[in-house]
């Protein structure tokens, strides 16, 4: 057995490396003690920390999400990074993940030695309106152009729609006040036809500013789609990631109608771009 914690580092949404959304996997997750789990996710520090695990119904694998906040049931790019090297050394096309939120079904391929991409299912959002009143004032804005939906996909989140892509590069909100409101990831969007642009703030997961949100964008498209914004059933482009000087790119789409949401698939790209180990003799390592 290895003297040492080993995780891959890859970087997610994003076709060219030291972009996108930085996300760290440890292939072994079983050899990792529960007590350092979630230490080592506030030490590594990125948005999200993959721990994979053998099969507990039949998947490729069993993940569990940690971001430096603690652990969450479900996100968008550890699933679609962890799927993409788990189908690199398992020469595999379609992987499912077992998350806390039920199995998400993947289909990578692989470009070159590091590069691949991918698109996942994910969970059907449960939706209902928002209507904490210190949202608009912490964002430093008075209104959204768009009612203010509350998604959950095993994440919570609420959209805000401003009139301009500049609008939303300009936000400056005030996370103490959006810490206050528990984890929520709160996102800003704009655009029009295919291409949107995107901020998610989510201080109460410990992530002031997050790059690229998987989990976020499959409601964005449902979100857009149940106000008329885009048809349904057509592929979208979300650009985030900017403001944090790490650009990045995701697709989304949606099928069904504003009664009933059919089927939610996002996707993009990844590139491996490191790796890096860990003690076995850290604080914490035989709770």
């Amino acid at each position: 057995m290895s003297a040492m914690h080993e995780f891959v580092i890859c970087d997610v949404f994003t076709e060219r490396a030291l972009a996108g959304n930085q996300l760290a996997v440890f292939l072994d997750g079983a050899s990792v003690p529960e007590g350092l789990l979630a230490p080592l996710a506030q030490e590594i520090h990125f948005s999200e920390t993959v721990y994979v695990y053998p099969p507990d119904s039949g998947g490729t694998a069993r993940v569990r999400i940690f971001t430096p906040g603690g652990e969450i049931p479900f996100a968008g790019h550890p699933t679609l990074g962890t799927a993409s090297i788990l189908a690199r050394r398992r020469g595999l096309a379609e992987v499912v993940l077992e998350t806390r939120r039920g199995p998400v079904p993947l289909t990578i391929a692989l470009h070159g030695e590091h590069a691949a991409s991918g698109w996942m299912r994910q969970p059907i959002p449960e939706v209902s309106s928002f209507a904490d009143a210190r949202l608009l004032p912490a964002l430093g804005l008075d209104r959204s152009t768009l009612p203010i939906d509350h998604y959950d996909n095993g994440m919570h989140y609420v959209y805000v729609e401003l009139p301009d892509e500049a609008s939303v590069a300009a936000l400056s909100p005030d996370l103490a006040v959006l810490r206050e409101l528990g984890e929520l990831g709160v996102n800003c969007f704009a655009g029009s036809g295919r291409r949107w642009k995107t901020r998610m703030f989510a201080p109460g997961h410990g992530v002031a500013e997050d790059p690229a949100t998987g989990s976020a964008a499959g409601p964005l498209a449902c979100h857009l789609a149940r106000h008329g914004r885009i048809p349904y059933g057509a592929e979208i482009e979300i650009f985030q990631g900017a403001e944090v000087g790490r650009p990045s790119k995701l697709l989304a789409r949606v099928e069904g109608s504003r009664e009933r949401i059919d089927r939610v698939e996002v996707g993009g790209s990844m590139v491996e771009v490191g790796k890096g180990a860990f003690r076995r003799d850290l604080p914490g390592a035989s709770a």
